[in-house]
């Protein structure tokens, strides 16, 4: 991290003097938009890398809402602010395309998912997997998740320096095989756990190349791994009634009564994993981790479980626990599990008034967004009661507050994992008290969004009263 962070400050050092993307149309009224590419190559890659909420924050004040630089080698113009987030993702002249905007980043490893499909294609397949969210499918799915998280947290060992982030995660992908693949732990269930977390971590390389050896090369063998097992369980599974997601879209249908193909479902089986159980991770184990430095509002949301009265929550319930919503979104504001989204331009358009030509990748920063000063009062500061009705900050904007994304590409999974953390974290609740060293500075990495680097280590223990019986 401490090597990182020099060599971002070397970088950063090359003298580079902001100039307009392109000049719009002549009497277009168009502004260009200004940046600067950072060194040759490179870029602001580094920078951005090593801080991105710094670099972010950085060239919004210098350059307002709509700013371009330098990434992996290519020039991306950058988003900020929810005016801007706004008119991307109402996409009202189909300017925007979602699918050749994360090609470059991830579509080696998660081609064909739903977040990488664009408009009436985009429609149809969001419209058969939305039966898969249904209210009885989501009961089904709490179900099985939550006997998991009861077996993982009875052999959870705490102590001094317990891992919530790796712990957390680990328990979350095994729930995400099981109740998406219906694989039990075991050698299969390992074995998927692994491909998945190779084809994450692809997505995630700086040099992209298929080298051998290298985080590309893993990622790309990974997904050959989670097709491979998806199409020869296909079969199986289109002629079983299983509650796991696999087995719901083999026999999804829309209201037209639309199905999937066997590559659609291998596609979106593969994309699911990613998108239900990294976010989820991120999210409890940041709020887990916030809850520690403000026990106030821990002791505050675990009366609130143990009023509840029961040991695991179910399907009615996951409305009942009004403080745990506030510390849910509260967390989900200061680190974004999904902290930038990726589009480009499919013709000459603007955003803010400011020209962006056609061909031009395009990055939308819901992280940043939601943590500047123009929207949000002391916005690195953990204060769940800016929520309430009587403040309302996140009604300042129908942006302001976007850990979800908006627009056609909304997720659509919000619900599930919503229900996850809030299960996770009843359990949490009502069997460990937990704390984090006042000097402790966690080390963040760039992952789906902000990820601790080192596992993230609290003090926790049992609790000896009020524990709930399972």
């Amino acid at each position: 991290m401490k090597l990182q962070a020099a060599a971002a400050a070397v970088v950063e050092k090359y003298p580079s003097s902001p100039h307009a993307l392109a000049q719009p149309p002549v009497g277009s009224d168009l502004k260009p938009v200004m940046g600067d590419f950072g060194a040759p190559g490179i870029g602001h890659t580094l920078a951005g890398i090593a801080d991105p909420l710094r670099v972010a924050r950085d060239r919004y004040d210098e350059f307002g809402p709509v700013s371009w630089s330098g990434v992996l080698g290519m020039k991306i113009v950058n988003l900020v602010g929810p005016e801007a987030l706004q008119q991307v993702w109402s996409n009202r002249d189909k300017a925007f395309s979602s699918e050749e905007g994360w090609e470059p980043m991830i579509g080696p490893f998660f081609r064909r998912g739903v977040m990488l499909m664009d408009f009436d294609e985009h429609l149809h397949h969001r419209r058969i997997l939305q039966q898969a969210f249904t209210r009885p499918r989501l009961v089904a799915y709490l179900d099985m998740m939550t006997s998991r998280i009861v077996k993982t947290m009875d052999a959870w060992e705490p102590g001094a320096d317990f891992p919530i982030y790796t712990r957390s995660k680990e328990m979350l992908l095994a729930i995400a095989t099981e109740v998406f693949v219906g694989a039990q732990l075991g050698p299969e269930g390992s074995k998927l756990e692994h491909a998945f977390e190779d084809a994450v971590k692809g997505g995630q390389a700086i040099v992209r190349a298929n080298m051998p050896g290298g985080t590309w090369s893993k990622g790309l063998k990974g997904r050959r791994i989670l097709q491979e097992y998806f199409r020869s369980e296909l079969p199986a599974r289109r002629a079983g009634d299983g509650d796991d997601l696999f087995s719901v879209l083999c026999h999804s249908e829309s209201d037209e009564g639309h199905t999937f193909s066997d590559e659609d479902i291998v596609n979106h089986m593969i994309f699911a994993m990613m998108a239900a159980h990294d976010t989820s991770t991120l999210a409890v184990s940041m709020l887990t981790y916030y809850l520690g430095l403000n026990p106030q509002w821990q002791d505050r949301l675990r009366a609130e479980s143990l009023a509840l009265g029961k040991p695991t929550l179910e399907y009615g319930d996951l409305d009942s626990l009004p403080s745990l919503d506030l510390a849910f979104k509260e967390a989900l504001r200061l680190n974004a599990p999904v902290g930038m989204l990726f589009r480009k331009t499919l013709k000459d358009t603007d955003v803010m008034g400011h020209f962006i030509p056609e061909g031009t990748l395009v990055s939308i920063n819901p992280y940043a967004t939601m943590r500047i000063a123009d929207f949000w009062h002391d916005p690195d500061v953990f204060d769940p009661e800016r929520f309430t009705p009587e403040r309302a900050e996140d009604k300042s904007h129908r942006f302001a507050w976007a850990p979800f994304g908006g627009g056609a590409h909304k997720c659509i999974g919000l619900y599930f994992g919503g229900m996850t953390v809030k299960a996770t974290m009843h359990q949490l609740l009502q069997r460990f008290e937990w704390s984090v060293p006042d000097d402790y500075e966690m080390p963040l990495v760039w992952g789906t969004g902000p990820t601790p680097a080192d596992g993230l280590p609290i003090t926790m223990r049992r609790r000896t009263a009020d524990r709930p019986t399972s």
